[in-house]
């Protein structure tokens, strides 16, 4: 259901279910609350500059831009455009744990 390095992989082994008014049974995946973010292991911290993207941060810094959310994790951030909106914020981006 969900690419092995998704946010939502360890939810989707527990999902969740209700029947309908019809008698289906509606499988859903349960709510992905943020983790706290200053406890997670700390890889680096990044300066954002003009001109960052978080894409481009996750991509130098984990190798792979799709895992941006780990970055926001890290910094307690629900929207991931307000991590770069900024330029002399300075970012956490934690150990990847995959």
């Amino acid at each position: 259901m969900f690419e092995p390095k998704s946010r939502y992989v360890s939810l989707a082994q527990c999902p969740l279910g209700f029947i309908d008014t019809q008698g289906r049974t509606i499988l859903y995946i349960p709510r992905r609350f943020l983790p706290p973010g200053g406890k997670m292991p700390l890889l680096v911290e990044i300066t954002v500059v003009a001109g960052d993207r978080l894409d481009t941060i996750t991509a130098r810094t984990l190798g792979d831009p799709e895992q941006f959310w780990r970055v926001c994790d890290a910094n307690d951030a629900m929207n991931p455009f307000e991590l770069t909106a900024e330029s002399g914020r300075v970012l956490r981006v934690p150990v990847p744990q995959f």
